[in-house]
């Protein structure tokens, strides 16, 4: 009688406590990821944006801890900016040569593709995330260097007239792929494809096969079932894969620092001014400037649906 009588375990007490308390549990579950969301990263952003309104002294090179907009005024220098026009055209580029490329992909990996085909298309465009980041690049550096695989088989075939017509091109080229911002876009592009092809493929699968049948059985083209039933279904999937390729390339640093020429990328300029320069006000103010395009660019893309292909 007494062991039926006794009285419930601490666990027990809790565990019905929760069951009453539905809100409670949430929570608790809830408490550890938000206390590390709020506290370290958004934390961390808050002293990085506290950094970017202190200035570096003139005379002694020290960090003054005061309010001013003086370090935001060095943004607006012609250097400054041209490191920003270069890397917001340089990700605007891989973006768009990223979603040309995965879309025929990823269309005939969910519409034309058998299983065994599909299963091996999934696995090629996943292999390389499955090697290491530097290792990818490094490889890519033999392979567009002066003496590397390109200029070998430009040779075999005759067309080195046209390989150093391509790197003669002002600005873009340079001499070699390697250093050259042709070289820088065709890593990025190949680094950040696979992040592009897998929001699409999973808009593309979110399209119902009875859509285009409908179409095709209102008349319509097989040319005008795509672009006006396939395309604009799927568009959120390009706009979702485009917040990785955009915001992925903003913010490297080590591809143009292994790929390109001396012209820094703001990663690069971030790197460089918190490090050998000791600017960290300029670097801070640097950082600001990728987070309000990308603050801009989300804002975008959730008004055309993107987070709904993620």
């Amino acid at each position: 009688m007494n062991a039926a009588f006794a009285q419930p375990s601490l666990t027990s007490r809790i565990s019905s406590a929760l069951y009453l308390h539905p809100k409670l549990l949430l929570l608790l579950l809830l408490a550890p990821p938000l206390l590390w969301l709020g506290v370290i990263y958004l934390g961390s952003l808050f002293a990085l944006l506290l950094q970017s309104f202190f200035y570096i002294d003139d005379f002694s090179g020290n960090i003054v801890r005061e309010f001013s907009l003086a370090t935001y005024g060095q943004l607006f220098t012609r250097a400054n900016a041209d490191v920003f026009i270069r890397t917001t055209l340089m990700a605007a580029a891989v973006t768009i040569a990223a979603a040309l490329i995965a879309f025929p992909i990823a269309y005939y990996m969910v519409r034309y593709a058998s299983m065994k085909m599909k299963a091996a298309l999934y696995l090629a465009v996943m292999l390389p995330l499955w090697s290491s980041y530097l290792v990818r690049v490094y490889a890519w550096k033999l392979i567009l260097a002066k003496e590397g695989i390109v200029t070998w088989f430009a040779a075999q075939l005759h067309l080195t007239w046209l390989l150093d017509a391509v790197l003669a091109i002002p600005v873009i080229g340079g001499p070699s792929l390697s250093i050259s911002y042709i070289g820088s876009f065709l890593v990025f592009l190949y680094i950040w494809l696979p992040f592009m092809v897998l929001p699409i493929v999973a808009a593309l699968e979110r399209v119902p096969p009875s859509l285009t049948e409908a179409s095709a059985d209102l008349g319509a083209t097989p040319g005008q079932t795509f672009r006006k039933v396939i395309l604009p279904l799927a568009f959120p999937g390009v706009v979702a894969g485009s917040i990785f390729t955009f915001s992925l390339t903003l913010g490297d640093y080590i591809i143009p620092g292994i790929i390109g020429n001396s012209r820094p990328f703001i990663g690069q300029a971030v790197y460089q001014l918190q490090g050998t320069a000791g600017n960290i006000p300029l670097a801070a103010a640097f950082t600001i400037v990728p987070i309000i395009i990308m603050a801009i660019y989300l804002m975008a893309a959730r008004r055309l649906g993107a987070f709904d292909a993620l």
